[in-house]
């Protein structure tokens, strides 16, 4: 069973970056895909950016794209989701998700989350 951890929310400033992390284990191997998700109160959760394991294929929301950049560590096995020029509207609590599934990772689709990390774009 794979197992996923998000670390590395908190609060920026409007205009400010963050790097959250996702580490996952157990039993990762094979073809699959590692996506970030967010969700803010009132909202539905919006899918983000997603990564293809072992590829490496990326893809974006529009609402992202330009701002915020997977990538992953093979030998740690961590997923990252570099955040820039933030704004109050990414404030949400962000979660990585797996599956065995390709790029990019539907809201709809079952998959492995972890607890998720809370961002808050303020000043």
């Amino acid at each position: 069973q794979v197992q996923l951890v998000e670390s590395g929310g908190g609060l920026v400033q409007p205009g400010g970056s963050l790097t959250l992390s996702c580490a996952l284990s157990g039993s990762t191997f094979g073809y699959y895909a590692v996506g970030w998700f967010r969700q803010a109160p009132g909202k539905e959760r919006e899918g983000l950016a997603c990564i293809s394991v072992p590829g490496g294929s990326t893809t974006y929301a529009d609402s992202v794209q330009g701002r915020f950049t997977i990538s992953r560590d093979s030998a740690l096995n961590i997923v990252y989701l570099q955040m820039t020029s933030l704004k109050p509207e990414d404030t949400a609590v962000y979660t990585c998700h797996s599956a065995a599934a390709p790029c990019p990772l539907r809201t709809t689709w079952p998959t492995i989350r972890g607890q998720g990390t809370q961002v808050t774009v303020s000043p």
